[in-house]
């Protein structure tokens, strides 16, 4: 895929500059989900109305731990997976790859039904690196997981 213009909205929460992300990129997002994890769980994106991705989860036998709650696995893999799509779109895959480093994950609230909701700040945008703060909220826009995720462009050959 060729790497696409990038446009950026600043935004009051952030001094940096956010990517805006077109219906195109949207769509190739949910397209790379086929085959993975991400549906496998039942993930899909969503743009918000800055045009920033959200990353959906419905917490339900595909995501809970034994006590039939939000499993702390399926979190990061949501986390993992908005940071590491966004960062995939800027670039444009096939000249770059992505690939994850280092999640960490701060578990705030349990979960036991619903969906879950990932949004991303793009903290730092490196020549070879990518850092990501995620924030995972339930249905009633309560915030349950602190992510950071880094990521590393790879030039492909």
């Amino acid at each position: 895929m060729a790497k696409m213009a990038r446009v950026y909205l600043r935004t009051m929460s952030a001094a940096k500059p956010q990517p805006v992300f077109s219906t195109e990129q949207l769509a190739q997002a949910n397209a790379w989900r086929s085959g993975t994890l991400a549906q496998a769980l039942g993930m899909h994106f969503e743009r918000d109305a800055q045009g920033g991705l959200v990353l959906h989860m419905p917490v339900d036998e595909r995501t809970f731990q034994p006590m039939r709650q939000l499993h702390g696995g399926a979190t990061a893999a949501l986390a993992e997976t908005l940071g590491s799509v966004a960062s995939a779109l800027i670039v444009g895959i096939g000249a770059r790859a992505v690939v994850g480093v280092e999640l960490n994950a701060n578990h705030l609230r349990a979960v036991r039904s619903g969906s879950v909701h990932a949004t991303g700040e793009l903290v730092h945008e490196g020549r070879t690196t990518h850092v990501w703060d995620i924030r995972i909220r339930d249905d009633q826009g309560i915030l349950i997981a602190v992510c950071r995720l880094t990521n590393l462009i790879l030039a492909t050959t």
